[in-house]
């Protein structure tokens, strides 16, 4: 069987049975272990026979001459496509919702989801809140500090808190600021951020502008970042003691560089863009790792975007390593990414 042939539908059917049985023993499986297992009788020289072409073909690898056979990486690839066409396993979604109904606010979701996505599939969960201008606007705080400083906070339907301090040409009293703020929260509260950037800017351009007190001083604050505070990405990670449970075949020195990649911020939001380019509510699937980091090569990332009410969206992921329960996980996410979007902002 060459690389390019098409698996027959049994080899696929063998296939997947090894699959399945090494992600349950993590041991190699032997193609009397495959007879046995199926329903229909098949001779294990057969099974060793299709064994050997999946061998061939890039599916499958003996660590030993006198061992079983393993799937490689091109093997969990198409089991994962095959789960993709396929229907998924539910799961008692109940006590997702359960649990993140007990959080106020869609962010404080976010984070509760991660922990609850470690929890469930014994790997590690990461979540992000990603702010974007489709929130809503609650209320402005401005508030005086020394130095001609003022602290500026943009609170936003939901839960999310964006601050700046700024310097101003002239110091601001207590008065103005409580001013301009009234004038603000009355005029846009409850429009999204970028309606009221457009239509602030448009009456700020206007000639009258500049001879009106809140207004000119509103030009000012505005000028220095007023409602255009990128917040960045509030990313919660849980559950990395989990890969150590796990034979990845890594040396100290890797699982230390590992580790020290998972504590980067920056690599986790890479991670995050670089595999979840699909659709909101599409699953993304990346068996192996290794284009992002070394000691990544033997683990697999599971995720999903998320838009939530009131604008906020979010990433919502499982790392694990390639031989992980697929069905699992990525039912696991697709039902967490689900109950997020149900729930009111």
């Amino acid at each position: 069987m060459s690389r390019e042939a098409v698996l027959t539908p049994r080899a696929q059917e063998i296939l997947h049975s090894i699959v399945k049985r090494y992600v349950e023993t993590g041991e190699p499986v032997a193609s009397r272990t495959v007879s046995r297992a199926r329903k229909e009788p098949l001779s294990p020289a057969t099974v060793r026979n299709l064994m050997a072409d999946l061998d061939e073909a890039g599916y499958l690898e003996q660590p030993h001459t006198s061992a079983g056979r393993i799937p490689t990486g091109r093997a969990f690839q198409l089991h994962v496509q095959c789960l993709l066409s396929g229907r998924l396993p539910s799961l008692p979604a109940g006590r997702f919702r359960a649990e993140l109904s007990e959080v106020d606010s869609p962010a404080g979701r976010i984070e509760r989801s991660c922990h609850l996505l470690t929890e469930f599939t014994h790997n590690m969960g990461i979540t992000a809140a990603i702010p974007t201008a489709a929130q809503t606007l609650d209320r402005v705080e401005l508030i005086r500090l020394a130095d001609r400083r003022v602290l500026m906070i943009v609170i936003t339907r939901d839960g999310t808190v964006r601050d700046r301090v700024v310097w101003m040409d002239e110091a601001l009293s207590p008065e103005e600021l409580i001013s301009i703020c009234n004038y603000l929260n009355r005029s846009f509260g409850g429009w999204v951020l970028a309606d009221v950037r457009r239509e602030l800017e448009a009456r700020l351009r206007q000639d009258h502008a500049a001879c009106d007190a809140i207004l000119s001083r509103l030009i000012e604050l505005y000028g220095k970042g007023l409602l255009d505070i990128d917040a960045a990405a509030e990313v919660h990670l849980e559950g990395a003691a989990n890969l150590v449970a796990v034979d990845l075949r890594l040396t100290r020195r890797r699982m230390q560089e590992l580790f020290r990649a998972l504590e980067e911020k920056k690599r986790i939001l890479e991670l995050l863009d670089r595999f979840l380019e699909q659709p909101a509510g599409e699953l993304g699937v990346q068996v192996g790792l290794g284009e992002v980091h070394p000691s990544m090569k033997d683990l697999s990332f599971i995720g999903i975007n998320v838009l939530l009410p009131g604008g906020l969206s979010a990433k919502i992921a499982v790392l694990g390593p390639i031989r992980m329960n697929y069905e699992r996980v990525m039912s696991a996410v697709l039902h967490m990414g689900s109950t997020l979007r149900q729930l009111p902002a």
